[in-house]
């Protein structure tokens, strides 16, 4: 079991590292389009809408990334106190009452949305001749079917912990700098830090 919520990790982090290079793309492309308009006085009228549309395939994507590194917002002033098995029975409470019934619902209005915009070769009408739709609206159901995989490895991951006591283990990916592991790196002892923090309030004073 271990093993497939692993894999599902991964797949939600492969989705979401991919599709961040469209924050690269973005940057790019504002950057071009703001010269294009004010230096070359030569504007071109799809730039908003495919703009548009790469920053909400960004967003749909980081969903199931997001979930699966566990990063998404709560209240954890009081969540963060609770013993794992309490954690886990008002996760999966959640996730069985509005998770998914909320992510169905996306993946198939998302899945309907997609397959009228198919049907119609949908374009956009905010200028004479916008760019197709419908790529786009593809990204709707595959987003809300990945997100949908992830959330169902979190509630096995409930599930277990209410079993079990303890969290299982989640795929490692970039986060926030893990202090500790900084230390263990550049081989620092917490009194080494202490005679620094001592040094830097009394610089006057040499560290004993």
């Amino acid at each position: 079991m271990q093993k497939f919520l692993l894999s599902v990790d991964k797949i939600s982090a492969f989705v979401g590292r991919t599709c961040a290079w469209l924050i690269l793309a973005l940057t790019l492309m504002i950057s071009w389009e703001v010269f294009s308009r004010y230096v070359l006085d030569n504007p071109h009228p799809w730039a908003f809408d495919v703009m548009s549309m790469m920053y909400g395939t960004l967003f749909m994507t980081a969903g199931a990334y997001t979930l699966s590194q566990n990063g998404h917002v709560r209240g954890d002033v009081l969540y963060g106190f609770f013993p794992p098995r309490l954690q886990a029975g008002l996760d999966l409470t959640l996730y069985l009452l509005f998770f998914i019934p909320g992510v169905v619902a996306l993946a198939w209005a998302g899945y309907s949305f997609a397959a009228d915009s198919w049907a119609i070769n949908e374009h956009s009408n905010i200028t004479a001749d916008g760019p197709p739709i419908y790529p786009f609206k593809t990204i709707i159901p595959i987003a809300g079917a990945i997100l949908l995989l992830q959330g169902l490895a979190e509630i096995i991951r409930c599930i277990i912990c209410l079993k079990v006591g303890d969290w299982p283990s989640r795929g490692d990916d970039v986060a926030e700098v893990d202090i500790k592991k900084l230390k263990d790196m550049v081989h620092v002892k917490d009194e080494d830090i202490a005679k620094l923090d001592e040094y830097i309030d009394n610089p006057n004073r040499k560290p004993s």
